[in-house]
C-alpha cells in the first residue's frame, strides 16, 4: 500500500486533490486523469509542459484516430480542468476546441418487443431488475443503487438516492411492479442472497450490489433470444419508458420528473419516437383533400 502511494506524482496527487475539495465524482475523476495520461502519452514528456500548439496538436491527433465526438468532448473537460484548475494556465486552451455532437433519435421498443424482452430473461434477479427499469425510467446505475430500503409500498414510490447530478428524487412503483419486487424478496431471501436492509438487486457477493456490467449483459443477452433486430441496452428500457408514457397522453412535465431531466427539451426528444402521437397528426395534405371533396364542383 505504502509503495503505490509513493508512485503517485505530485503533480497527479495535487490534481487529485482538486478534484476532491470540488468532491467530482469517482468516474469523472478517473475520466480527467485518463485524459491527462492520453496527452502525456502523445507529447511524451510531463503534461504541465504541454503548449497550446501541442494540444492543437493533440485534438487533431485525437480526431484523425477517429475519436467519437462524445469521447473527445470529454477529454477536453479533463484537460480544461487540468490547466485552468491544476496548473492555473487556462490560456493553453486557447486552441483546443469542443465539436457538435451528432444528434441521434433514441432507440424505442414497442411494448410487444418490451414483452418478449423480458419474457426471454432467464434468470429472476435479471427479469426483476430489468422489470424495474422499464417501469420506472430509472438508469442503470440508478437500478443497481437501490436497496430494499428504498421501497415505500404505502406511498407506492421508490427512493433514488443521489441520481444523475447527485440529485434525490421519487420514482413510480406501480401496483404489477411492486408484487415481481415481493416474489423477487422472497426468492432471494429464501436463498440467503438478500441482507436486511442490504441491496435491492445484490451481485455474487450479497455485500456488493449487482454489477452493471451484468445487467448490460443479460440485457443482450435477452434481446438476442427474443430476435429484436435493434441495438439494445439498458438506457433502450429508460427510452421505450419516456415514450410509451407520452403515448399514453401523460404530462411532458411529469415525465421529465420521473426521468430526472433538469431541462424541458431533454424529455421533448420523446416526441419524434412516440409514434402513436404522430399517427394522430393530421397531414396538411389530407385537409387539403378534405377541403376539396367538400367543395362544390361547376355544373
Amino acid at each position: 500500500m505504502q509503495s503505490s502511494i509513493q508512485r503517485v506524482s505530485p503533480l497527479r496527487q495535487r490534481m487529485l486533490e482538486d478534484m476532491r475539495m470540488r468532491q467530482l465524482a469517482p468516474k469523472t475523476q478517473s475520466a480527467y486523469i485518463r485524459a491527462v495520461g492520453k496527452l502525456a502519452k502523445f507529447i511524451g514528456r510531463s503534461p504541465e509542459t504541454a503548449s497550446a500548439e501541442d494540444l492543437r496538436r493533440f485534438q487533431l491527433h485525437l480526431v484523425d484516430e477517429g475519436t467519437s465526438p462524445i469521447t473527445l468532448n470529454a477529454t477536453i473537460v479533463g484537460l480544461n480542468f487540468f490547466f485552468e484548475v491544476t496548473l492555473g494556465r487556462p490560456d493553453a486552451m486557447a486552441k483546443m476546441q469542443s465539436v457538435r455532437v451528432p444528434h441521434k433519435l433514441p432507440v424505442v421498443l414497442s411494448k410487444e418487443e418490451v414483452a418478449r424482452l423480458l419474457g426471454a430473461v432467464g434468470h429472476i434477479k435479471h427479469q426483476t431488475a430489468l422489470s424495474l427499469a422499464y417501469a420506472t425510467g430509472l438508469r442503470v446505475g440508478e437500478v443497481v443503487a437501490l436497496k430494499v430500503g428504498d421501497i415505500d409500498s404505502q406511498r407506492m414510490t421508490l427512493r433514488v438516492e443521489q441520481g444523475k447530478g447527485r440529485k434525490d428524487r421519487y420514482a413510480m412503483l406501480s401496483p404489477v411492479l411492486l408484487e415481481r419486487l415481493r416474489v423477487w424478496w422472497r426468492v432471494a431471501r429464501a436463498q440467503g442472497k438478500m441482507l436486511d436492509g442490504g441491496w435491492l438487486f445484490p451481485g455474487l457477493n450479497p455485500i456488493e450490489a449487482l454489477s452493471t456490467r451484468q445487467l448490460n449483459r443479460a440485457i443482450h443477452d435477452a434481446a438476442e433470444l427474443a430476435k429484436i433486430d435493434k441495438r439494445v441496452s439498458m438506457h433502450t428500457l429508460r427510452h421505450s419508458f419516456a415514450t410509451h408514457l407520452l403515448e399514453q397522453k401523460v404530462d411532458i412535465r411529469v415525465i421529465q420528473v420521473l426521468l430526472g431531466h433538469k431541462r424541458l427539451d431533454t424529455t421533448a426528444q420523446y416526441v419524434q419516437v412516440a409514434t402513436d402521437i404522430l399517427r394522430e397528426v393530421m397531414s396538411p395534405l389530407e385537409s387539403l383533400q378534405a377541403k376539396a371533396r367538400q367543395t362544390p364542383q361547376p355544373a
